[in-house]
């Protein structure tokens, strides 16, 4: 590796003092003409690289946002993130990502990484309570917002009314003349995932003759999902649920994947599925998926701004964006047919 050129060097090589360097290279307008021109020109000629990281932590005014998210294999947070991103560099600032992959110690372990460099703010999907946690970056002067969350009257939050969205898909399912709904669940744990969950119990709860089973999964993703679809697969068709609300779609997608490879089970004949993000593979499944949808590019985005607002005190936190979800309704999901007289 070659020898990196530093300030000093370019200082001597201009024939100037390092003073006159950084203002050069930072404030133009304070040197003349001629001068710039000759520590343009050696920075040039040694390939000097400023800095900026270092400069900005000098002055307290990091351009990077950190960003934690649930499971960068879902679909829907890879599109979260990418709204954020978007927004984030319409404002000259610039996205750092960890992906927590459902664990709780790296999550930790990011918002550590986030704290030490000092970033303008965190953005995070969290598992689990870090209101403690990110009090203690707050008091550091970072910015700290909560994605796909509702906060508390001291954390911002951008989120999803998942209760409603559990309700839609219950209501759906109950009109649809379904009796016995099984809930593919992640991790109770993860607010979502129960709020989801709590949605489906309010519709069930008003309909006396549908009842409501959980299948855990130890994860959401696809795998977790095809687990889950080949225990309801295996048992007899009495004991079977006629009906099966995933807590996101990769889970929905996996137990469709196991229902239709054990050639006993008919979708949505025999049993109809709604999965819940509605992410790009949902329409292309070999049955259409019937989903829950979720703004996701648009979430990220106002998470990004809500938290330039409070990091450049316009705002004051615990300010809560909170978005309707909306059903989609597919092929998985095709009310059941009365039984020929």
């Amino acid at each position: 590796m070659g020898i990196v050129a530093t300030v000093r060097d370019v200082a001597q090589k201009a024939g100037v003092s390092v003073g006159t360097v950084s203002n050069a290279l930072n404030r133009p307008e304070l040197v003349n003409e001629a001068t710039v021109a000759k520590v343009m020109d050696a920075v040039r000629e040694l390939g000097f690289v400023r800095n900026d990281a270092a400069r900005q932590l000098r002055l307290g005014q990091s351009r990077a946002i950190g960003m934690i998210v649930l499971d960068m294999r879902n679909p829907f947070f890879s599109a979260l993130a990418l709204g954020a991103e978007d927004r984030a560099r319409e404002a000259g600032y610039s996205i750092v990502l960890g992906n927590s992959d459902e664990k709780g110690d790296r999550q930790a372990a990011y918002l550590n990484l986030f704290e030490e460099q000092r970033l303008r703010g965190v953005l995070v999907s969290p598992i689990g309570d870090v209101e403690a946690r990110l009090a203690r970056l707050k008091e550091r002067g970072a910015a700290a917002v909560l994605v796909d969350r509702l906060g508390t009257a001291a954390v911002s939050s951008v989120s999803v009314d998942e209760v409603a969205g559990g309700r839609l898909a219950g209501e759906h399912l109950v009109a649809g003349g379904r009796t016995h709904i099984a809930y593919l669940s992640g991790p109770l744990d993860i607010r979502q995932v129960q709020d989801r969950l709590t949605g489906l119990q309010q519709v069930t709860q008003a309909h006396p003759d549908v009842t409501v089973e959980i299948v855990t999964g130890a994860s959401m993703t696809i795998a977790e999902g095809r687990r889950c679809g080949e225990l309801i697969a295996a048992r007899s068709a009495r004991k079977r649920p006629d009906a099966i609300f995933a807590c996101n779609d990769l889970m929905a997608l996996g137990a469709l994947q196991a229902l239709l490879a054990s050639r006993t089970v008919r979708v949505p004949d025999d049993i109809a599925i709604v999965g819940y993000d509605d992410i790009d593979f949902a329409s292309a499944a070999a049955v259409p998926l019937t989903s829950i949808r979720k703004p996701a590019a648009e979430i990220g985005a106002t998470a990004v701004d809500l938290l330039l607002a409070e990091s450049e005190a316009t705002a004051e936190p615990g300010v809560h964006r909170v978005f309707q979800p909306e059903l989609v309704v597919r092929e998985s999901s095709a009310a059941k047919q009365a039984p020929a007289a």
